[in-house]
């Protein structure tokens, strides 16, 4: 019987031959760690990239999306929890989908770039690194859309076929990732800095829970840490939290919790701070840091205008806004 360590992510899962890692999808078949979803996603779809939320990265397209079941996190306030916190063979709908398929598929519908999703793709890691890189070379581009919870050597491989990833930071706290995450905080902060070494544009999502996560001093602890570590024009997407899975007694987020917190991450010198799952709520156009120019209008997932010269410049100072946009 022979044991295998998995080094993906910082659970370093023993595997007895014939079990799963704590992920449930990378198992130990006679020695040899396979991801039994390779090839075999439970989730396809077509989305706005807006929806991933990607807002610097080629808005208003269309991103191909899919993911796998398995995740190696288990948030207590999962919203696909359906698919993350189940293994493949638990799923009702798989499809055959090899890589080359998903690149055919991508681009026989249009869509100039592929999101690894809803899910966890870390977990589907070879899945994932085989598609980019076919995608690549097919003229596609890539976005990561994780919790960003693994280790530096395969992220780094990692990063090579990736141009876009938004990191769900969860909290500011390890108490909190304990408890809420069942993992822990610094792993996912040394990616994000990794990430942004590597060159992949980066944008951060943080959704603020009622009671947990939204204390003044975490809000404003992740936006100077972002600010410091990763360069004020990182964009922070601030999320509203809606009862799901295992928290659904506590209240959706007020939307005042939500523009207040957002403040907050102005005041600590981002540049970029938007409010997502409201729509209408003032945050979520883009404007120009150095002269307040309206330059993407928002309306939850659609654009209303776009106001960007070529090359992603402002129409009124001329200065390249921070991003991806040709």
């Amino acid at each position: 019987m022979t044991t295998v360590v998995c080094e993906l992510c910082p659970r370093y899962c023993a595997i007895p031959d014939g079990g799963a890692g704590d992920c449930r999808i990378r198992v130990n078949l006679k020695g040899r760690l396979i991801a039994t979803t390779f090839g075999r996603p439970s989730s396809v779809h077509i989305d706005p990239m807006e929806k991933k939320p990607l807002y610097h990265f080629f808005p208003g397209t269309p991103i191909f999306s899919l993911a796998t079941a398995g995740c190696n996190l288990h948030c207590l306030n999962c919203q696909n929890w359906q698919l993350s916190q189940r293994g493949g063979e638990e799923m009702e709908e798989i499809y055959h989908a090899p890589p080359e398929m998903i690149v055919a598929t991508a681009r026989a519908e249009r869509c100039q770039s592929i999101a690894y999703t809803y899910s966890e793709p870390i977990v589907y890691y070879e899945y994932v690194h085989a598609t980019a890189q076919l995608a690549r070379e097919a003229g596609l581009n890539n976005c990561l859309i994780s919790a960003g919870y693994i280790n530096e050597r395969p992220l780094r491989q990692l990063c090579r076929v990736m141009d876009a990833a938004n990191i769900d930071v969860k909290g500011f706290t390890e108490d909190f990732y304990r408890r809420i995450c069942s993992a822990t905080l610094a792993p996912v902060l040394r990616g994000l800095v990794v990430m942004r070494e590597e060159g992949v544009w980066v944008e951060v999502t943080l959704l603020i829970i009622p009671g947990e996560n939204d204390d003044p001093l975490q809000v404003r602890g992740l936006a100077r840490w972002i600010h410091d570590e990763m360069g004020a024009d990182t964009p922070l997407h601030l999320s509203r939290f809606h009862p799901h899975y295992r928290m659904q007694n506590l209240p959706p987020t007020p939307v005042d919790t939500l523009l207040r917190c957002r403040q907050m991450a102005l005041d600590a010198g981002l540049h970029f701070v938007y409010v997502g799952n409201v729509i209408g709520n003032g945050g979520e156009s883009t404007y120009c840091p150095h002269d307040g120019t309206l330059l993407i209008e928002r309306f939850g997932l659609v654009i209303k205008e776009n106001h960007l010269l070529a090359g992603g410049r402002c129409p009124v100072c001329g200065n390249p806004l921070p991003g991806v946009w040709t």
